[in-house]
């Protein structure tokens, strides 16, 4: 890779310049690093992808379930073998731990097999309906939406891609794809890759670059029949706006601010390794970090102590030191944000226990300390405002009660952790937590089958499982008439 490469959009099958000579500049966060550019996206440019995925779409959607899914495994198999490689354009783009992004980049191929495996098993419904005395024949089929106009994140751009893509294409979707203006590489590597080594025809995945006037034209674009996104809750108010003046479907995966609650039982060795996972590893840049720690009175001060001498422990440096326990925040406008909500902690009313600071012996201006503020109060804007940082807020709580009241005080409700080795007290709090996604004495897993998505301001709609496929289909109701007689057509029956 040469030390500074300009890419093109990707559209149908091809490099395409932009109608636009503006370009973004894509940084390695680590030492601030210029390493590649990519076109700043014009509506003529979105609509040019459009018009292709729509032509697309009509020879795609006639594609047969088993072609479906010999493509979709053609694709794992391409992206098994390009894992190292985009892995490393991942850490290159985002900062984050080379040893993360390989292992994300390792576990994509699995998320094409199984959307590939559900579309050649997937089957209609008759439905036994009692109309006319029984003599009506009903039933279901399941048909894609057309277009998916879709807009990913910077913090696990290929990963989050293909929570969308897999489903979509396996359900008969074409695909136009703006991701992060920070991160666009990796995606239109995606793309090449799918194109040089896979039996997908052109125009079916699309790649346009830009920043968010471009995802605006995108998600406003009449054209478009389904929009997925996944990103901040303010920008996926405006995705969900634009759908409901469309009256498009739409996936929003949208922000967290997930509570990690640690009872007297649990076993402290095990929840603050459980907390470290899902604060500081990723740099806190996950939507489901667990930013508030709910810790029971009774081992509050232990706790404390011990989390706060961890996080002290934590090795800061290169991304692709396999030694780095956590990397760079992931561009500047992140990092003035992060140490914002700190400095505000602090006018709050929060103690710093450890960190804030960016240590001097590190390279580029986006590193921060792991941090821990204490004697956070609920009420705060640090405990009720995503951060996306390594930022942990703690919160005393008195009893269960407490605990479950403070947890589901929250605009949010992506995540929650639950540590406690009284399983009757962990069903209890998984049950009464408002969440799309509690873990047990464990943080930040997921898998291909299971559903993942949020409650009330954490978005619409689940990625993941089999849940994920409905999202991009839609029901088709068929009625026959057996009987060779037409009711009184007065009525209806």
């Amino acid at each position: 890779m040469s030390s500074h490469t300009e890419y093109d959009h990707f559209v149908d099958g091809e490099f395409v310049a932009s109608t636009s000579t503006e370009r973004i500049d894509v940084v390695y966060p680590y030492d601030g690093e210029v390493w590649a550019s990519v076109p700043d996206g014009t509506a003529s440019d979105v609509d040019r992808a459009v018009a292709t995925a729509r032509e697309a779409f009509e020879t795609w959607r006639e594609t047969s379930p088993s072609e479906r899914r010999e493509t979709l495994y053609a694709v794992a198999d391409a992206l098994d073998d390009h894992a190292e490689e985009l892995g490393t354009l991942e850490t290159r783009q985002n900062g984050k731990l080379l040893r993360e992004m390989e292992g994300q980049a390792q576990g994509l191929g699995e998320w094409f097999r199984y959307y590939g495996s559900l579309a050649e098993t997937d089957r209609g419904d008759t439905v036994p309906v009692e109309n006319k005395d029984g003599q009506l024949f009903n039933y279901v089929t399941h048909e894609p939406y057309g277009v998916v106009g879709a807009i990913t994140p910077w913090n696990s751009p290929l990963m989050l891609t293909t929570w969308k893509l897999a489903p979509a294409l396996a359900a008969g979707n074409t695909f136009v794809h703006k991701p992060s203006e920070q991160t666009p590489v990796s995606a239109l590597r995606f793309a090449e890759i799918l194109r040089d080594e896979t039996p997908l025809p052109d125009g079916v995945y699309n790649v346009v670059t830009g920043a968010g006037e471009t995802g605006a034209v995108l998600t406003n674009h009449d054209g478009i029949n389904k929009l997925a996104f996944t990103g901040s809750t303010a920008t996926g108010r405006k995705v969900g706006e634009a759908a409901g003046r469309a009256l498009n479907p739409v996936s929003l995966e949208l922000g967290g601010k997930s509570p990690t609650v640690i009872f007297p039982s649990a076993d402290l060795d095990n929840a603050i390794n459980g907390v470290v996972k899902g604060i500081f590893a990723a740099t806190g840049q996950t939507c489901l970090a667990g930013s508030r720690v709910l810790v029971h009175e009774d081992v509050r001060d232990e706790f404390v102590e011990r989390f706060t001498e961890r996080a002290q422990s934590v090795e800061l440096g290169d991304p692709m030191d396999r030694d780095t326990q956590m990397g760079p925040v992931a561009f500047r406008d992140q990092w003035e944000k992060v140490r914002h909500y700190i400095d505000l902690g602090a006018e709050e009313g929060a103690e710093i226990a450890f960190g804030g600071d960016q240590p001097d012996d590190l390279p580029g201006d986006c590193f921060i300390q792991p941090t821990v503020l204490v004697d956070v109060e609920n009420h705060m804007q640090v405990a009720r405002e995503e951060i996306f940082g390594p930022v942990a807020s703690i919160i005393t709580v008195e009893d269960e009660a407490d605990a479950i009241e403070t947890a589901n005080d929250t605009d949010f409700g992506l995540a929650a952790g639950v540590w406690t080795e009284d399983m009757r007290q962990a069903h209890r709090v998984a049950g009464a937590i408002d969440a799309g996604t509690v873990w047990v004495n464990e943080y930040r897993t997921i898998s291909l089958r299971s559903p993942f998505g949020g409650f009330k301001d954490s978005g619409l709609g689940r990625e993941n499982g089999a849940e994920a496929l409905n999202e991009y289909r839609q029901s088709k109701s068929v009625w026959i008439d057996l009987s060779g007689e037409v009711d009184d057509p007065f009525t209806m029956g």
